[in-house]
């Protein structure tokens, strides 16, 4: 007794046989190999990468706007001078002891807190690109010394810098605290 087919049963086995010559027809080989373009961005060892990056990083650090820049520089400080160009930042002054003066940029409404840990990374950055300690104590830092503008102490953390009057290239003071006898 022979089978009769339906006509969709038909249609979905011709379906199927146009679809394995489809198949049949790609080219296994193109499949395989990937395109020479591809092949090479894979070859590039890492070292070579970070060469090419770091040449168009030092090429970035030349426009003059960036010029101010240290060659090793991080997203974080591209971002703060471009910040500092368009107004939305400030410079703030920071006297140290020694007389070094620290360039520390800051958001227009910052906090004393805010301050305190541009600080902290503007040291932890000197110190990598020039060795030197490998660990600073923040918090013995803050509980020795304290800021200082204009003979006000910066003591409270939650309050703005333009609360206190500090504006743009104003300078504060790293000052040492009194021992209370």
């Amino acid at each position: 007794m022979e089978e009769q087919r339906s006509p969709s049963s038909a249609l979905d086995g011709g379906e199927q046989s146009v679809k394995e010559e489809e198949v049949e027809e790609e080219n296994p080989k193109d499949m395989a190999v990937p395109d020479e373009e591809e092949e090479d961005e894979e070859a590039l060892p890492h070292s070579e990468i970070l060469d090419i990056f770091e040449e168009g990083l030092a090429q970035l650090v030349q426009d003059p706007l960036l010029c101010d820049l240290p060659i090793q520089v991080t997203l974080e400080e591209v971002n703060s001078q471009i910040a500092l160009e368009y107004g939305q930042a400030m410079t703030v002054r920071v006297l140290k002891a020694d007389g070094e003066i620290m360039p520390i940029v800051v958001v227009q409404n910052a906090t004393v807190l805010d301050l305190k840990k541009a600080i902290r990374r503007f040291m932890e950055l000197k110190q990598q690109r020039e060795g030197g300690v490998e660990h600073v104590s923040w918090r013995y830092v803050w509980r020795t010394y304290h800021l200082v503008f204009q003979g006000e102490k910066l003591d409270d953390d939650r309050m703005r810098l333009r609360d206190y009057g500090i504006r743009n290239r104003d300078e504060v003071t790293f000052m040492k605290r009194l021992r209370k006898k």
